[in-house]
């Protein structure tokens, strides 16, 4: 296969995703799929496929066509600034509270996790020990958080009025991810999506908070 040059300020998941769009358009004369970009970079999620992809087209690497299949072209270089890695620990239901899998909040391995500038987070935010989880449903969608999309968290055991966290619900054996409010009596766990009624939690039940909500990863729609 032949080499190619490292591009100055790519995170090591960038590049690699890069030198495979252009070895497979040099073998095959067009683009790569979504899926075949996923498959050769283990990658297993293609939102987060397109979230690379996403970044390297605002940094100029490539262009996209996202009306038609395999809508990609490789074009200039330039820097994409210092990255950092956030592990993907499982998912988290964006719906009504559903039991957890034993995998999750666990790493599913090791290639399992996203590459993010630092230049995107907030100065404040920086060094702090992120972890990711891949929403399921539809409750906050009102929120721009969709299903399939990739929230970036930090660790949190307690939260104000507002913030959107991921809930462990012990007593239940159950996770999700809502606006959280302190009430009266408990707790509310908000959805935003208007079809939806609001979780109510007793004073009694366990409810421990385990992240906040700091980024969000869209799953793009796009013709593979």
């Amino acid at each position: 296969m032949m080499m190619v040059r490292k591009s100055k300020g790519l995170g090591e998941r960038h590049q690699k995703i890069l030198d495979f769009i252009q070895d497979y358009q040099r073998k095959h004369k067009h683009p790569p799929s979504i899926r075949e970009i996923g498959e050769s970079c283990g990658i297993s999620s293609t939102s987060v496929v397109n979230y690379y992809l996403d970044q390297l087209e605002k940094s100029g690497h490539i262009e996209r066509d996202r009306k038609i299949s395999r809508g990609l072209r490789v074009t200039g270089q330039s820097p994409i600034g210092e990255m950092f890695r956030v592990p993907v620990l499982g998912r988290i239901q964006a719906g009504e509270p559903m039991p957890v899998p034993a995998s999750d909040f666990n790493y599913f391995d090791a290639e399992e996790s996203v590459e993010i500038a630092s230049s995107l987070m907030p100065a404040r935010e920086k060094g702090k020990n992120f972890f990711a989880l891949e929403v399921q449903g539809n409750s906050m969608i009102d929120a721009m958080v969709n299903d399939g999309d990739i929230v970036v968290m930090k660790p949190a055991q307690d939260a104000k009025n507002g913030d959107m966290v991921a809930v462990w619900l012990s007593d239940r054996n159950e996770t999700t991810l809502k606006y959280f409010y302190k009430e009266k009596d408990g707790f509310r766990l908000q959805p935003a999506n208007p079809t939806m009624k609001p979780i109510m939690i007793k004073k009694d039940e366990q409810l421990e908070i385990k992240g906040k909500v700091v980024m969000v990863i869209r799953k793009l729609e796009m013709v593979s």
